[in-house]
């Protein structure tokens, strides 16, 4: 296959790109227009990037707003009081059902490479157990990795440090944690000193929801990366939410992003989310209950945007748009000036594929896997700006998804 004319980031001009045995065998500059064979595309000056990237969703939970009751308060805390109702009641092929429902919702979005937590605080796994067999039963649409995810503590949860071990023997590929949840900040270091030990030990990824809250107090962060900062595992470690980042006074942030910078993490925000779940305790002035995003990326450190949830206790919206956060994020985080909009699809691109450590596996180079989507606007700015949703999503050289734009007509005119 053939792909002439298109555009890509950070390079000047036009270009062709020959996709063979599924990888992709050449980027040559654009010369002239070839004849096209049945299978090769004309990108038409549009934007050819590697698949949009989801590093932190909650497949398991998902489509389950509502059921068996509404977070009529919106906090984070009645949200885990539903799921734990819920998730009394969840079954393999249920939960089965709503994951695959909700893949090919992101995959329709040119979403390729998706980082789904699930909830081991369950005695039985079930929800582990159902979506290790989603992995492989979506491989076609989407590279899976599957987060052990103790969603009611490690140490304050019923044999919390055996289910994670357990999860790990099954399959799991990176090692979850929420500190901050724990009863007392003992519980929570000690949670991240386990969950590390686990880490090193298997050889998994880790990524930890990490002070989702505004407590200005909570700060497991600062454990977080000193972990592995001294592990020498800073690659390998991803801190989720940090929103308690937001509320920390700017004298111990100056001291934290030292380390921060030193530790080597990476960090998602989930801004749509994070502002209908965090302020729920202010009166006014009401915080965004956000990280500190353009801070952290202006430091040089590596910040992505995930969904989090699609229409369940924590978030009753969603559609597996990710450009739709995308666009919120930049907003919600005062990003909308000239150099952000430059360079905003790095959020849910290369960032993210870097939090996921996907390596050579990502990106638009010879000899990398041919996965790639093209758009339908010319840059990141028009992108955003448009909402213009992928017009091919390609997966190992296959089309695997095609979007016909829509067509409006305006059938009144008073001047006849």
């Amino acid at each position: 296959m053939h792909i002439i004319n298109a555009r890509l980031r950070n390079r000047e001009g036009l270009h062709d790109l020959h996709l063979e045995h599924g990888r992709i065998a050449s980027i040559t500059a654009h010369t002239g227009t070839p004849t096209l064979t049945s299978s090769d595309l004309d990108a038409a000056g549009n934007l050819v990037i590697p698949p949009f990237v989801e590093p932190h969703i909650h497949l398991d939970a998902t489509l389950t707003a509502g059921e068996p009751r509404w977070n009529m308060s919106g906090t984070l805390f009645e949200g885990i009081e539903c799921w734990g109702e819920r998730k009394a009641t969840i079954t393999l092929e249920d939960t089965k059902t709503r994951a695959k429902k909700t893949i090919q919702a992101l995959a329709a979005h040119g979403i390729q490479h998706v980082r789904t937590h699930v909830d081991v605080t369950d005695p039985d796994l079930t929800a582990l157990k159902a979506l290790l067999e989603v992995r492989e039963e979506s491989a076609h649409l989407v590279d899976l990795q599957i987060v052990a995810f103790p969603q009611e503590g490690i140490e304050s949860f019923r044999n919390g440090r055996e289910l994670m071990e357990e999860a790990v023997r099954l399959g799991a590929d990176v090692i979850g944690g929420i500190p901050h949840f724990e009863y007392t900040r003992d519980q929570g270091v000690s949670s991240v000193k386990f969950l590390m030990d686990l880490a090193e030990r298997t050889g998994c990824l880790v990524d930890v929801h990490c002070d989702e809250t505004d407590d200005p107090h909570s700060r497991f962060l600062e454990v977080l990366a000193e972990e592995a900062r001294s592990r020498d595992m800073g690659a390998r470690v991803t801190a989720s939410h940090t929103t308690a980042m937001g509320s920390y006074d700017n004298a111990y942030c100056a001291k934290l992003f030292r380390l921060l910078g030193h530790s080597g993490i990476s960090f998602v925000s989930c801004p749509t989310e994070s502002i209908h779940l965090q302020g729920r305790f202010d009166s006014f002035p009401k915080r965004r209950g956000v990280t500190r995003v353009n801070e952290l990326l202006e430091a040089g450190m590596n910040v992505c945007f995930g969904q989090d949830s699609i229409v369940d206790p924590w978030y009753p919206l969603g559609n597996g748009n990710i450009l739709r956060v995308l666009e919120a994020g930049l907003h919600i985080c005062h990003m909308l000036g000239y150099r952000n909009l430059q360079n905003a699809l790095d959020l849910v691109t290369d960032n993210s594929a870097k939090a996921m450590a996907l390596g050579d596996r990502y990106g638009l180079q010879a000899g990398r896997p041919a996965n790639l989507l093209i758009l339908s606007a010319d840059s990141d700015y028009e992108v955003v700006r448009s909402q213009g949703l992928p017009l091919y999503s390609i997966r190992n050289g296959k089309v695997l998804m095609k979007r016909q734009p829509a067509q409006v007509e305006f059938l009144y005119n008073p001047a006849g």
